[in-house]
C-alpha cells in the first residue's frame, strides 16, 4: 500500500509521514522530493524551477514508488505536495492504474493555521525570537506564495481523502490516516516533551537552503 500525504508546503507532511512510519511495523518513507533536488542539481542554476514541471519527475517519481511498493511488503508512505491535477494523474493515477493500492491524503488547515505552521518550523523559533512573531517569512517565500493556490485546488474532489487539521496534533492526523487506510499503528507513548523533541529533529534534518 502507498500512503500519499498531500497538503500544503510547510503543513506538516513529513512530520505526519515520519509519525507514521515510528508507529507502523515494517513501513518505508520514500520522498518525492529528492527526485527534483536530483534533477534541479543536474541543470545550471539559471534553468532551475519547479522540477514538478519536469517530465522526468513525474516519470522517476513514478518508477521509484512502482518499484518501492513491488519490492517492499510493508507500506509505502510518501509526503509530498501535488496540486496539479496532470501531475497528479500522472503520479499517483498511473500507480493506481499499475494495480497499487494507494491512499491519498490531503492535509488541510485554515491559512493563518498553516502560516503560523510555517513560522513555527525549523529555524522559526530562532527567526521569532530575534526579529518578532510577525517578522516577515522571508526563508519560507516559496511556501507562502503557493499557500493560497494549494489551500484551493487541494479542496478538489479529485485530492480527497481531505484531513482538516486545525485542532489535531500530529499523532491525532496519524491515527486519522491510519483508521482511514486500514492500518494499525503502535500506541502512542510519547510524552510531550519527547514529542516536541523528535518533531524538531525531524524539522531540523528537512531545512532546505
Amino acid at each position: 500500500m502507498l500512503v500519499w500525504i498531500n497538503g500544503p508546503f510547510g503543513g506538516g507532511k513529513t512530520q505526519t509521514a515520519y509519525e507514521l512510519r515510528r508507529r507502523l511495523p515494517g513501513s518505508v518513507i520514500c520522498e518525492p522530493e529528492f527526485v527534483g533536488f536530483g534533477l534541479n542539481r543536474m541543470m545550471p542554476s539559471a534553468l532551475r524551477g519547479d522540477f514538478q514541471d519536469l517530465a522526468a519527475w513525474r516519470q522517476g517519481v513514478y518508477e521509484v514508488l512502482d518499484l518501492t511498493l513491488t519490492a517492499i511488503p510493508g507500506p509505502v508512505i510518501a509526503p509530498m505536495t501535488v496540486v496539479d491535477a496532470v501531475y497528479f494523474r500522472e503520479t499517483i493515477g498511473r500507480l493506481r492504474d499499475r494495480g497499487h493500492d494507494v491512499r491519498h491524503f490531503a492535509r488541510l488547515a485554515e491559512r493563518s493555521t498553516v502560516l503560523r505552521r510555517l513560522r513555527e518550523r525549523g529555524l522559526g523559533h530562532a527567526v521569532q525570537l530575534i526579529a518578532g512573531r510577525n517578522a516577515p517569512l522571508r526563508i519560507e517565500s516559496f511556501a507562502v506564495s503557493k499557500l493560497d493556490l494549494c489551500l484551493e485546488r487541494l479542496r478538489e474532489p479529485e485530492f480527497a481523502e481531505q484531513v482538516w487539521t486545525d485542532d489535531l496534533t500530529i499523532p491525532q492526523v496519524a491515527d486519522h490516516i491510519a483508521a482511514s487506510a486500514g492500518l494499525v499503528l503502535s500506541p502512542q507513548r510519547d510524552g510531550e516533551l519527547r514529542g516536541r523533541i523528535r518533531r524538531a529533529w525531524i524539522g531540523a534534518r528537512h531545512i532546505r537552503f
